[in-house]
């Protein structure tokens, strides 16, 4: 079945725009990739040294504000979980990413830019098996207040988030996601970044949210939203608060089977949840999906038979 199988993209199509920290001009090409090679970053900058950078966790550098992925000679590139969260939730699954310089574009600080993209360079369907992580045992990773987890589910990803703020303006908010597509760009997608006005001078100070405006973000003051349009949504803090943590999940190199649960948790914590779930083998399986939910199928379709039987 095609929808069991690896994609990439039809055309080449490519953007330009502000990186969020580093506040300089970003030109970034989504390519096509051939199977089995993944999401793979390539700095085509004199300074990048013409690096390729897989999104593996296992090359996370920086977790401080965004994911940033680099190399041992310190060619990096950072803020790439929206873009992430787009081509996961897209279903894309090789791509080359020419980017040229240290960080992409933060466009409108939400997903819904790179959702665009990716609709307009098509999918193409690859003649290769599409793969899935299976979560077999709970595997969690606590922090404080900041808790992660994943849980064996029997089909999907389900995902849900909670976060508290002292703002008023934020509080307690809670999101569910069944990851699929539609799922994403309807109701998370359009979600954007957001920061507290308090935390500007020193972000800047340590090389961060230089390109962070109004455009980008939204700025909370107090107990205020300085967006002269308000929120998207209701509750958009913690759909970017999942928003990102479909992008940092996908850095595990599939998508997965399982149920995902975040709670106060940010970028540092996806990414140590990744750490803990590859470090014993018993805690996962990777499965070729036609196979699996064929499986799962004929399993339903016997536990029927039986019932009739009875």
């Amino acid at each position: 079945m095609e929808k069991y199988q690896q994609k990439t993209i039809k055309h080449e199509i490519s953007c330009v725009g502000i990186g969020l920290h580093t506040g300089n001009k970003i030109s970034m090409t989504l390519k096509p990739a051939d199977v089995n090679t993944g999401i793979v970053f390539h700095r085509t900058d004199p300074a990048g040294k013409d690096a390729y950078i897989p999104a593996h966790h296992d090359y996370v550098v920086d977790t401080r504000m965004c994911t940033c992925i680099g190399k041992k000679d310190g060619v990096k590139v950072a803020t790439i979980e929206h873009l992430m969260a787009a081509i996961h939730a897209m279903g894309i699954n090789n791509m080359l990413i020419d980017i040229d310089g240290p960080e992409t574009p933060v466009m409108d600080g939400s997903s819904v830019p790179f959702v665009f993209l990716l609709e307009c360079a098509g999918t193409k369907i690859q003649n290769a098996p599409l793969k899935a992580i299976r979560i077999l045992k709970p595997v969690s990773v606590k922090n404080g207040d900041k808790e992660v987890s994943l849980q064996p589910a029997q089909k999907g990803l389900k995902m849900h988030f909670e976060i508290d703020f002292a703002a008023s303006v934020i509080g307690h908010q809670e999101a569910d996601l069944d990851l699929t597509a539609a799922n994403f760009k309807n109701m998370f997608s359009r979600a954007r970044t957001f920061g507290f006005l308090q935390d500007i001078e020193m972000l800047r100070s340590i090389g961060l949210a230089r390109g962070g405006s109004l455009d980008n973000a939204i700025l909370v003051n107090d107990n205020t939203i300085m967006n002269k349009d308000g929120l998207r949504y209701s509750n958009e803090f913690v759909r970017h608060k999942m928003l990102d943590a479909v992008g940092d999940l996908y850095m595990s190199g599939h998508t997965l089977i399982g149920e995902f649960s975040g709670s106060r948790s940010g970028h540092t914590d996806t990414n140590a949840l990744l750490t803990a779930l590859f470090a014993d083998a018993d805690n996962y399986e990777i499965v070729d999906m036609a196979s699996y939910y064929a499986s799962l199928a004929e399993e339903s379709a016997e536990d029927e038979d039986l019932m009739e039987c009875a």
